[in-house]
């Protein structure tokens, strides 16, 4: 499905700073747009995902073993200010929570993560999955994605597959695991030779140094467990999960927003010109 020519009303309001605070505003937008056009199950483009992440600045990275606590959890992450979060195929029955959530908390933004192959992307677009992150660059992930229009952030580690990924048209990445690959540093370094390119760093981060990682200008999201650990999860402290949530987002509440950075492809080469 191409998107909806309305859809360029909705990303202007996520990208624009107004009035109404922090992303949970923002994605009722969407939300009420997409009753107006009674298409419930419609795809959010690309740019509008993007526009969110840009907004949230942080996702919890989810993994849950028992589907039962899906619905709490996603409730404890709204009553902290976070209508968003990526549920990790890291269990058995992690899209049978992904699709509990997706149907019984429609105004939470669920995306699906470790997501390792082409199957696994089309199991997750059926359970309701409003994006696609992977740990790696799955060219075959990438292009099922963008062929159904379901925004996709691939991992990427080095700079040859940062590349491959512009090769497919994507410039916002999931770069993994960041705090192995070099933390804040590797970040600084990789905003040289690659201007423009963005990123959502994950692996290793804490409530401890997440917002080290938020002041860099090639960031747009940060993920991590901090926010609704496993044991957390499974003994069914959701109010500690909602506090730490509420914590989290006031943080980066008083941090500086995530700004566009406008992109440029390399300019092709030319045959060099002719020694004289």
């Amino acid at each position: 499905m191409g998107r909806h020519p309305g859809w360029t009303g909705v990303i202007a309001a996520l990208q624009k700073n107004n009035k109404e605070p922090g992303l949970p505003g923002c994605w009722k937008k969407v939300q009420l747009y997409l009753q107006r056009i009674g298409g419930d199950d419609m795809n959010v483009p690309q740019p509008a995902m993007t526009a969110a992440l840009r907004r949230s600045r942080i996702v919890p990275v989810i993994m849950i073993d028992d589907p039962k606590n899906a619905v709490p959890l996603a409730g404890a992450l709204l009553d902290g200010g976070l209508p968003i979060a990526e549920i990790t195929l890291r269990t058995p029955r992690a899209l049978e929570a992904l699709r509990r959530i997706t149907q019984e908390q429609p105004e939470m933004l669920a995306g699906a993560g470790t997501v390792l192959n082409v199957a696994q992307a089309a199991q997750s677009r059926d359970a309701g999955a409003k994006f696609i992150i992977s740990p790696g660059f799955n060219r075959g992930v990438v292009d099922y994605c963008l062929e159904h229009d379901l925004p996709v952030y691939p991992g990427v580690a080095t700079a040859t597959e940062i590349e491959a990924a512009l090769e497919a048209g994507l410039n916002l990445l999931k770069l993994w695991p960041i705090e192995t690959l070099g933390g804040v540093a590797y970040l600084q370094l990789l905003s040289g030779p690659f201007a423009g390119v963005e990123f959502n760093p994950s692996g290793g981060l804490t409530a401890a140094n997440f917002e080290s990682y938020l002041a860099l200008r090639n960031v747009v999201a940060c993920g991590g467990a901090w926010m609704a650990q496993p044991d957390w999860i499974a003994s069914g402290q959701f109010d500690r999960i909602r506090d730490v949530v509420r914590d989290s987002v006031a943080r980066v509440a008083g941090l500086a927003p995530s700004e566009i950075r406008p992109f440029e492809r390399a300019p092709k080469i030319h045959d060099a010109a002719p020694a004289r």
